[in-house]
């Protein structure tokens, strides 16, 4: 019986053995376009036997999946769980937090992968299911040798009121603009009424696009202040008021959501701060104060709040202004020349 048993599970093994390749197709980093056009990004990967999987869905932080499973070998579900918080009359006092589960069925073809989300509707009326897609993202390249790395003369992006024109609200329309420039310092002032629904204010961007580059500007936050910075459009490097906080990828000089620093150098509220910022081959070296926080650090993927998933495509420098004031000033850029 032991020798039968024996080969009845080399059998059963070969038998798996196509199943677990078609199922290992899903695996690596994926750039995403969700349903309402905005970037995403998906990582698969298989450790101890087990399939395991972060998303990052639009704005916020990549977070873990709750499951990855295969329902067939050319099919992936992942599910991703979401805390829904239901408030009394007056808005204030939570009553009662749902949780509500969205379902991603996943088809891959080579390198492309087709996609749909079911998502209950928080009135438990149905069920909504909605297309979208997502590209493989190609393997990262090896660290530059940034003492090799040659870059083009200096563009000065703000260092007086005109410098302005070389900068634009993202979204033209925007109703509450809180850039201004005063005495060479450009200002976000994002006020709140209090017991008034919440100002959405504008994020402002360069009108040109760039590649890869070196960057170094100044920045003011105020207490409690929280805003951002974007290289091309998809990486944010956090600017924030967390002096004397622990390291953490949400905190000042943070990739956001994804790398920590590797050293505390924020100074406290309300001091100017420098940037020293150089990005090239998808690595990202970043000098805080003085202090290197990231040193060639690769990048994985978009953060929340990204333009596009496409890490190949320039983008523009852009500046977070919808979350509190915050002041910059010395925006330099030197391009990689090419």
């Amino acid at each position: 019986m032991k020798h039968a048993f024996s080969i009845l599970s080399g059998a059963a093994f070969l038998a798996m053995a196509p199943s677990l390749l078609a199922q290992d197709a899903f695996l690596g980093r994926w750039a995403l376009t969700i349903p309402n056009g905005g970037a995403g990004w998906l990582g698969v990967e298989k450790k101890d036997g087990y399939y395991d999987a972060g998303i990052l869905w639009g704005g916020g932080s990549v977070v873990p999946v709750a499951s990855v499973y295969f329902p067939s070998e050319d099919t992936m579900v992942v599910t991703r769980v979401n805390d829904v918080k239901r408030r009394d009359a007056s808005g204030k006092k939570v009553v009662r937090t749902h949780q509500f589960t969205d379902l991603v069925k996943a088809k891959v073809n080579g390198d492309v992968l087709s996609l749909t989300i079911s998502r209950p509707k928080r009135d438990g009326s149905g069920v909504t299911e909605e297309s979208f897609s997502g590209k493989r993202i190609a393997p990262l390249p090896p660290k530059p040798d940034l003492a090799k790395v040659k870059f083009a003369d200096s563009q000065v992006l703000f260092r007086s009121e005109s410098d302005l024109t070389k900068w634009e609200l993202m979204n033209p329309d925007k109703k509450d603009n809180g850039w201004s420039v005063k005495d060479g310092v450009l200002m976000n002032r994002a006020a709140q009424e209090e017991g008034k629904p919440r100002k959405h204010y504008g994020n402002l961007q360069t009108k040109e696009k760039f590649e890869d580059f070196n960057l170094t500007l100044g920045v003011r936050v105020p207490k409690n202040g929280n805003s951002g910075l974007y290289l091309r459009g998809i990486y944010e490097i956090q600017v924030a008021d967390t002096h004397d906080k622990p390291l953490d990828s949400h905190h000042m000089g943070g990739i956001y959501s994804r790398v920590a620093p590797s050293v505390m150098a924020e100074k406290p509220t309300g001091e100017w701060q420098t940037y020293d910022i150089t990005l090239v081959d998808r690595h990202v070296t970043v000098i805080l104060n003085g202090k290197k926080i990231h040193d060639n650090v690769p990048l994985e993927g978009c953060t929340g709040g990204a333009l596009w998933s496409d890490e190949t495509l320039p983008g523009p420098l852009y500046l977070q202004g919808d979350h509190t004031d915050v002041d910059y000033r010395n925006v330099v850029i030197r391009p990689v020349a090419k």
